[in-house]
């Protein structure tokens, strides 16, 4: 089992360090690999707001770029006090690549978690499954 206190503590530093130039909504997130290494991703903001990238997006792409496939766990964050969910671009992007088992961490500004199954999050989703 994961240290859920430290992968939230890790998506709190990816969070300092987004760039929400416009919207100055800070989002951080902290992916764990089966292999428990950390990759961090925080939302960067585009003038063009269909070419922002969320932070959840950046993690599993930087993951993904350093050849990691299998996934444990997620931990997202924001300066709400309520818990944060990723956006249905991110569940589609985690349910593809992260696999619909993955642990899905929500962090409130309390200090307060919740923990749900990526398949919570986003059930009958789309999946290779319909593609082959």
């Amino acid at each position: 089992m994961y240290n859920i206190n430290e992968l939230v503590k890790k998506a709190i530093e990816a969070k300092s360090k987004a760039l929400p130039k416009y919207s100055n909504f800070y989002v951080g997130a902290a992916l764990l690999s089966e292999k428990d290494k950390v990759y961090l991703g925080g939302n960067i903001e585009n003038s063009s707001y269909g070419l922002t990238i969320c932070a959840e997006r950046t993690a599993v792409f930087q993951a993904i770029l350093e050849g990691e496939r299998k996934f444990k766990a997620i931990a997202v964050v924001g300066d709400i006090d309520e818990f944060l969910p990723p956006c249905g671009a991110c569940r589609q992007v985690l349910a593809d690549l992260c696999g619909k088992d993955l642990d899905v961490i929500m962090a409130n500004k309390k200090g307060e978690t919740k923990i749900l199954k990526l398949s919570e999050l986003l059930p009958y989703s789309f999946g290779e499954e319909f593609l082959k």
